[in-house]
């Protein structure tokens, strides 16, 4: 793929990953291109259905869980405390109510295998940091890594303007509250 098209590629899935995040998957494709500066034949060229973008889109967020994942895993040794929050921290900011969007496309179908796969490295990336979080005394034992995530992508859902007004730092809140609440209640929890 040439350097414009892998560039007009990426500005379309970027563009699609924020308008997921605050409108949701039923966003119009016509604003995903808008948003990407491109015309709508632009990102039919690239995806061929809404369930090909939100595959996309998906397969980004998920990567960067995994790369989060690897990141804080190496961290973990020589300052676990700033690891483990600062990688929640990093879910919180990579907007996964957007995953959840695009995963929502696919409840009436199964998953794409590409997405599948994606998921379960994914997942067991975050199951490993997990161990650690755990060995380190900083979670409790019955979080599992679907659980983190899931948790992260309600609290990272968008919310009415309303509410974003009466509570600007709900989401900020709602992570340390979630923060707390892993903690074991036991060192040996």
């Amino acid at each position: 793929m040439r350097a414009d098209a892998a560039r007009r590629r990426d500005g379309l899935v970027r563009a699609a990953r924020h308008l997921f995040a605050v409108h949701g998957s039923d966003v119009a494709l016509e604003a995903v291109a808008e948003a990407a500066g491109v015309g709508i034949a632009t990102l039919y060229r690239n995806f061929a259905s809404r369930a090909d973008l939100a595959d996309e889109v998906a397969l980004a967020i998920l990567d960067d869980v995994r790369a989060a994942a690897q990141d804080a895993a190496e961290q973990m040794g020589s300052a676990p405390v700033t690891a483990w929050h600062g990688y929640v921290r990093r879910l919180v900011d990579l907007d996964l109510g957007a995953l959840s969007a695009a995963l929502a496309v696919h409840l009436a179908d199964d998953l794409s295998a590409t997405v599948r796969t994606a998921q379960d490295e994914a997942l067991s990336g975050v199951e490993d940091l997990l161990a650690q979080a755990r060995a380190a005394h900083l979670v409790r034992a019955d979080l599992s890594a679907l659980e983190l995530v899931l948790a992260i992508g309600l609290i990272t859902r968008p919310l009415p303007d309303a509410v974003g007004r009466r509570a600007p730092d709900l989401v900020g809140r709602l992570t340390s509250i979630l923060l707390d609440g892993m903690r074991p209640t036991t060192p040996d929890a």
